[in-house]
């Protein structure tokens, strides 16, 4: 878990150094939704949040390192969207169940709404896919470990039973990448209240939640 550990750390301390550091993310994340990544240039950039092209090259050496910073950053603000979803779970000292499915939902939403990545599947398929398929590891190894915190907080709660939780965290993990690569389903995802029953339903079980 250690390695896993220093990713999911590493992804929760993402946030921009200072507000000249938050335009200069802004204003890429603007570029590569108006433009592409490959279209997109340090120069525009620069433009885009009044910096000069030398003080953008002292805050990222090019434009690889700000592709990085943005790509950590997005995954900074997936894992805080569903921290906040799980929050209100814990608050209201929900079951096992309820809580599985309000993050399952939150996983699904926040990878099928992400704009960034909506633009890439459909434009520049090509960059982003093998980072989601065949080297996709980085972003497997997120949700796993996320998942398996998520697991092991019940856990210790009482709230589901003793077991490995990496193999479940994968597989769940995987499928909801899986679900969100492929929008062409027979699962009921868009409609909130039947993606919920779905995953009651079927989700739930696989941590061996009681209904």
């Amino acid at each position: 878990m250690a390695r896993l550990t220093r990713l999911l750390t590493l992804v929760r301390t993402a946030e921009p150094e200072d507000r000249n550091q938050a335009e200069v993310l802004d204003a890429a994340l603007r570029a590569f939704l108006d433009f592409g990544i490959k279209r997109t240039s340090m120069v525009e950039v620069a433009r885009r949040c009044k910096l000069s092209l030398a003080t953008l090259y002292r805050r990222f050496a090019g434009k690889s390192d700000l592709i990085q910073a943005v790509g950590l950053w997005q995954a900074r603000l997936f894992v805080e969207q569903a921290d906040t979803a799980l929050q209100r779970q814990i608050d209201r000292d929900a079951p096992a169940a309820d809580q599985i499915v309000e993050l399952f939902i939150a996983f699904l939403n926040g990878l099928r709404e992400n704009k960034l990545l909506d633009r890439l599947l459909q434009t520049e398929p090509e960059i982003v896919l093998p980072y989601l398929t065949v080297q996709g590891a980085p972003v497997i190894e997120l949700g796993r470990d996320y998942l398996a915190e998520f697991i092991s907080r019940l856990q210790a709660e009482g709230k589901l039973p003793a077991y490995d939780p990496l193999p479940v965290a994968e597989m769940v993990a995987r499928m909801s990448l899986s679900l969100a690569l492929t929008r062409q389903t027979v699962i009921p995802l868009g409609d909130d209240a039947l993606a919920r029953r779905f995953a009651r339903d079927h989700v739930a079980p696989s941590f061996r939640a009681t209904p």
